[in-house]
């Protein structure tokens, strides 16, 4: 569990005779160093767990290939340019796989360009309200007192703000020509959710065995909450990280979409908005332009969730027995 709580274990040999201590001690200390690999290999077996199950395995595969491919796949697109003579081609055109947008660009180039941006908000947005969720949801429930009720009402009034009214008021305010700043904006309105529910998990842990020792060591509050408790939300915090980049990739493509957000460079939220005004929609020769997009997001978001969904059944002991 932790260092303490494995303290607290060994602490009841000290009246033991010497043999059996030693022999103690040394069952002991494998115990102790078969815990460590098993935080070394908690990863790989994971993995194993997800290639047994059939919906986690094929999200996780959706999701892998997705960020290869438009992590390594700009490399070798070539540098595109309108062209009036190949505007609003179909799907299948010669040299155009998916067809052409109404500059006449190549979708397929601006699909394999476009995704990186948005994965990449996606997750560091999801990592900056994950973070803040843990750091005010764990020192708020640990802490108590004026902190608690601090970050609680701060919790509850960026709540009761709809996030995309208050997301297009600061889209309007501050130039946003930075994928950093728009993970920064998304991920710094997305943390109250989360905080609510550490701060919960925490009110309960914290009353546990090893945390008292560790307060009776004068350890410290970040080495106690931060070293002793979290570890212990680690399925937990995992779980919400994963929500998180479905909910950040869905405030995203919003903004971009209603047009909240800077439309230059090419990603698959600004694809969506120049289809929808150019209105693609209603000509059948460029719904390969609008759906190109909205299946690359589609696909995406499902394999996080089957990804999510797959996690909760192998990290919940409830789920997983049943």
């Amino acid at each position: 569990m932790s260092s303490t709580a494995g303290w607290i274990r060994g602490s009841g040999s000290a009246g033991r005779p010497r043999g059996k201590r030693v022999a103690t001690d040394t069952v002991t200390s494998g115990a102790v160093a078969a815990i460590g690999t098993t935080g070394v290999s908690r990863f790989a077996g994971i993995l194993r767990s997800l290639r047994r199950s059939p919906a986690g395995f094929i999200g996780f595969i959706i999701v892998a290939l997705l960020v290869l491919i438009t992590s390594i796949g700009p490399i070798f697109t070539p540098t595109i340019e309108p062209n009036i003579k190949e505007i609003l081609l179909p799907f299948g055109s010669p040299g155009h796989l998916l067809g052409t947008d109404n500059e006449g660009k190549d979708v397929l180039i601006q699909m394999i360009d476009g995704g990186r941006s948005v994965i990449f908000i996606g997750f560091v947005a999801a990592a900056i309200s994950t973070a803040l969720a843990i750091a005010l949801g764990s020192l708020a429930a640990y802490l108590g007192g004026w902190v608690d009720s601090a970050v609680v009402t701060a919790a509850d009034v960026v709540l009761t703000v709809p996030q995309i009214v208050l997301l297009a008021v600061l889209g309007a305010l501050f130039k946003l020509d930075s994928p950093l700043l728009l993970a920064l904006l998304v991920g710094g309105l997305s943390w109250p959710v989360l905080t609510r529910a550490v701060r919960s998990q925490v009110l309960s842990l914290k009353e546990r065995e090893f945390v008292e020792a560790a307060r009776l060591l004068d350890l410290g509050t970040p080495r106690v909450v931060f070293v002793e408790i979290l570890p212990n939300m680690a399925s937990f915090i995992l779980m919400n990280f994963m929500i998180g980049v479905t909910n950040a990739i869905y405030s995203l493509v919003g903004l971009y979409l209603l047009g909240l957000a800077p439309l230059t460079g090419s990603n698959w939220g600004i694809m969506l908005n120049r289809a929808w005004i150019a209105g693609a929609i209603f000509n059948d020769a460029s719904l390969g332009f609008i759906l190109s997009p909205v299946v690359a997001i589609t696909l995406l978001l499902l394999g996080l969730v089957m990804m999510t969904r797959s996690l909760e059944e192998i990290l919940n002991p409830r789920l997983r027995d049943r």
